[in-house]
């Protein structure tokens, strides 16, 4: 009985260590500026590893990121279906994601300016789910 509850307790613990935080989110919020940093010198500098290494560190961060433990246990129903952040934000990491793909695409085909555009395009992302989600 006790090697059970101990186990349980043991499982409990493990969870609530893994659950995605805020500060856990505000990290990844810097490894994005960063990531769109790298990939906007690799544009002024025509640095192809740059833009590449900006757009695979943008990518593998927006598929980390998740709401944190508050948002995706609201208790009330009515507060969860209003605010409805974790289906916007989930809609938004997936453009993003594609995005930075396309970027990566687009200037190993030497087509910079599209490219550019989908840089451009994430920017807007970014800022709508700042607007949206974030109440700026």
């Amino acid at each position: 009985m006790r090697r059970i509850v101990t186990l349980m307790l043991a499982g409990g613990i493990l969870t609530l260590a893994q659950a995605y935080t805020k500060e856990d989110r505000i990290k990844d919020m810097q490894i994005l500026a960063k990531a769109m940093e790298e990939i906007q010198t690799g544009f002024f500098y025509n640095n192809k590893d740059l833009v590449n290494e900006g757009a695979l560190k943008l990518s593998d961060t927006i598929n980390r990121i998740q709401p944190p433990l508050s948002e995706a246990e609201e208790k009330d129903p009515m507060a969860r279906y209003m605010n409805n952040k974790i289906k916007v934000s989930n809609k938004i990491k997936k453009k993003i994601d594609q995005k930075a793909r396309n970027i990566i695409e687009r200037f190993r085909d030497n087509d910079p300016t599209q490219a550019a555009q989908s840089y451009t395009d994430i920017v807007k992302k970014c800022m709508e789910c700042h607007v949206q989600i974030r109440q700026w």
